[in-house]
């Protein structure tokens, strides 16, 4: 379960403040309630200990899990949940269809990574895009439920 993917040199603008925060939180919530839509992922946060809640899309991995991957929409950095995962990767929940599911993640790396970035973007383009927009590799993760 190693996190591996370092901030890149250059990419999209990442939105922060007060007003994304409570952007998220709304769409978090909305995310949570529907079912397969976004995934609404809590993580415990790295340096507060907090819950944090964020909306993410998540694609369907066999087994009762999920794979998501931490675009930030082409960003130059990882977003904070990629960071909180990181730090906790057992301590996280996805909450989809108003049912809440303990996880653990893992970043994949090598020939899964390419198996499940390969899946992502046929479902879901707009991943490549945010690909091509930064020069650091998107991480990839597992989110697998809790025995």
């Amino acid at each position: 379960m190693t996190f591996t993917n370092p901030q890149g040199t250059r990419g999209a603008h990442q939105p922060r403040g007060r007003f994304l925060a409570g952007r998220n939180r709304r769409a978090a919530r909305r995310a949570g309630r529907s079912a397969g839509g976004p995934l609404a992922l809590t993580t415990i946060g790295r340096k507060t200990g907090q819950e944090r809640s964020a909306p993410v899309g998540g694609f369907p991995d066999g087994d009762g899990g999920w794979i998501v991957v931490a675009s930030a929409a082409g960003a130059r950095a990882n977003p904070a949940w990629y960071l909180n995962l990181a730090a906790h990767p057992d301590r996280a929940t996805v909450t989809t269809g108003g049912r809440t599911v303990p996880v653990v993640a893992e970043e994949l790396h090598g020939a899964e990574r390419a198996a499940a970035w390969r899946v992502v973007t046929t479902t879901s383009p707009g991943f490549a895009g945010y690909q091509a927009r930064t020069d650091r590799e998107l991480p990839v993760i597992r989110l697998t439920p809790r025995a």
